[in-house]
Formats: C-alpha cells, sequence, structure tokens
C-alpha cells in the first residue's frame, strides 16, 4: 500500500488507450467493497465511456476547460442515495453518511486503479444538475466525485 499511496497523484492528461474490462471489473469490484453506514451503499456509480457524454460532462465542470475529463477512458461518476441512507438514519444519514459512502467509494476505486497502473482526478467543481440531466439519473441521486480514468500521459 505505501507504494500505491507513492503513486497516487492527480492526472490531468490521458493516453488514447482503452482499459481493459476486467481492470474496470476491478475498479469497481474495490469501489463497491468499500464500508459503508449500515452496509446500506446509500451510493451508486455510474460508467462512462461514450466520448460525447464525456465531451458533455467536461461543460458541465464550473470552469469548462476541465477537457482531461473527455480524454480519458472511462468516467466514474459517484452518486450519493441520500434517501436509502435516510431510510434507517433520518437526517444524518440523508445528509452526511450516503456523502461519506460515495466519497469512501470513489477513493477505493483510484487506489485500486494505481495498483494497477492507472490514473485518475478528482473532480468535484461541477453543476450537479447539468451532471444529473447529462445522465438522466433518479431525482434523488445526488452526483458527489468525477473520476476520469485511464493511462496518465504526463509520465
Amino acid at each position: 500500500m505505501d507504494e500505491v499511496f507513492k503513486k497516487r497523484h492527480s492526472t490531468r492528461s490521458f493516453k488514447e488507450k482503452e482499459i481493459e474490462l476486467e481492470e474496470l471489473e476491478e475498479i469497481l469490484e474495490a469501489a463497491n467493497s468499500a464500508p459503508s453506514a449500515g452496509d446500506l451503499k446509500a451510493r451508486e456509480i455510474v460508467v462512462v465511456k461514450d466520448k460525447k457524454t464525456k465531451e458533455s460532462l467536461v461543460k458541465a465542470t464550473i470552469s469548462g476547460r476541465q477537457k482531461f475529463i473527455a480524454e480519458a477512458a472511462v468516467v466514474l461518476i459517484f452518486f450519493a442515495v441520500p434517501l436509502r441512507s435516510a431510510a434507517r438514519y433520518k437526517e444524518r444519514g440523508k445528509d452526511l453518511y450516503c456523502l461519506q459512502d460515495a466519497t469512501i467509494s470513489a477513493s477505493f476505486a483510484w487506489l485500486q486503479a494505481v495498483m494497477l497502473g492507472l490514473s485518475c482526478c478528482w473532480v468535484g467543481a461541477f453543476e450537479e444538475d447539468k451532471v444529473k440531466d447529462i445522465l438522466k439519473v433518479k431525482e434523488d441521486w445526488r452526483p458527489i466525485a468525477l473520476l476520469p480514468l485511464g493511462y496518465s500521459a504526463e509520465e
């Protein structure tokens, strides 16, 4: 793990190289293995590979200049699902636990990606409503992080 922590950094330039399905599955398995309050898994992950959708996500960022999102082979979008957590934990679940579930899951995904020789960048500066509209997700899902993922072109 020490090596993973040392290698982990934010990558803002990606090679045009696809990620193997097995690698993506490992990353998603790691994300889904993350702990969650009451094991409710009050989070969801959307996987985006489509170029046009990635370009739309760039436009949903606050600056609109985070073009590396469209360069990434895959973008994982982590959502909190407040109602799932609120069913057991009321306001604290709605306002906190689901956010923690999504962020821990995204962290696990990032670390697994680094273990596989991939790179990521955590993007949190986006307009939530635009991301939800682009991805056509359920109304109660709240986007927490975009995780562009691929092979670094910075090395």
